[in-house]
This record gives structure tokens, C-alpha cells and sequence, in this order.
């Protein structure tokens, strides 16, 4: 049987990639188009550090067959940024000291892309349950929480609360 082909966006672009049928969308991300921001970490479901938005919405990458996301919009950690410029939520992260070992960061940065897009005026419970599903060894969480926070305002929601 041949390896499968899918044909996907990837990061704002039309990707077109052949890869083993058994990879998941975490491998093929890393190992076929060398997008490695997204991070291997449990492997099981449970850190966050495979983070990525499909069609717009939060996404265990580790946890998706590849054959999955034919002809889906997917968005890594590398697509936050545009035209060169930091998105937000990367500039708050660096001014909030919101990312030490940064293994974490990539997770945590689209899973709080998807919840400002859906809710930009967000506060600390809805942050906070937004990220629970992603687990950071570092930073104990408040700066994290500060980041997106301070993103938020940025992006035009109201000063937290």
C-alpha cells in the first residue's frame, strides 16, 4: 500500500506531503516540513507541549493521525508571527518572563491564541481554564496567566480584572 498524501494549509500555506501511514500530525510537523516549535512531550495527551490549531481551534498534535487533518487549516507555533513582527502574545510572554526552559512555550502560546480569537476580553478563570491542559515545570503559571493577560490588552480586550 502506498505511504498517504494530504494536502493541508500549514501556517497560511498550501502544504502537499507524502509520509508513513502510522505518523501522527505532531511527526509529520516535525519530521516531513521541519516545523520542530512544536514540541514533543508525553507523547499521551496530557502536557500540551504538542499544542497546534486546527482550524483555528486548540489540537493535541500527538494524538492526530496525520491522514486526520486532510485539507484542514493547520497553525504551528512558527505561524504566530507575520510580516517578521512577534504576534502578542509572544512580545507579553517575553515581557512577562512568562517562558523559562521554554519547552512548554509553543503549547501555551497557540492554546491562548485560540481562546483570545474566541474570547478577547478573557479573564483569569477562562485563561486559566483555557490552559489547563497544558503543564509547565518552570514558571508556577502567573506569569503565564499575566502574559495572556497582557496580550489581551494589547489586542484591543479590556484590562484584566
Amino acid at each position: 500500500m502506498p505511504d498517504p498524501r494530504i494536502r493541508l494549509t500549514v501556517n497560511g500555506d498550501p502544504v502537499e506531503v507524502t509520509f508513513g501511514g502510522h505518523k501522527t500530525l505532531l511527526e509529520v510537523l516535525r519530521e516531513d516540513l521541519r516545523l520542530t516549535g512544536t514540541k514533543h512531550g508525553c507523547e499521551l495527551g496530557e502536557c500540551g507541549a504538542c499544542a497546534v490549531l486546527v482550524d483555528g481551534k486548540p489540537a493535541l498534535s500527538c494524538l492526530i493521525l496525520a491522514q486526520e487533518v486532510d485539507g484542514a487549516a493547520v497553525t504551528t507555533v512558527e505561524g504566530l508571527a507575520s510580516d517578521a513582527r512577534l504576534h502578542p502574545l509572544q512580545d507579553a510572554f517575553l515581557e512577562c518572563g512568562a517562558s523559562q526552559c521554554g519547552y512548554c512555550t509553543p503549547g501555551f502560546l497557540v492554546t491562548a491564541r485560540a481562546l483570545l480569537d474566541r474570547k478577547p476580553k478573557a479573564c483569569r478563570g477562562e485563561i486559566s481554564e483555557a490552559l489547563a491542559g497544558n503543564i509547565c515545570r518552570c514558571t508556577g503559571y502567573i506569569q503565564i496567566f499575566e502574559a495572556v493577560e497582557r496580550a489581551a490588552e494589547k489586542m484591543g480586550g479590556e484590562p484584566p480584572r
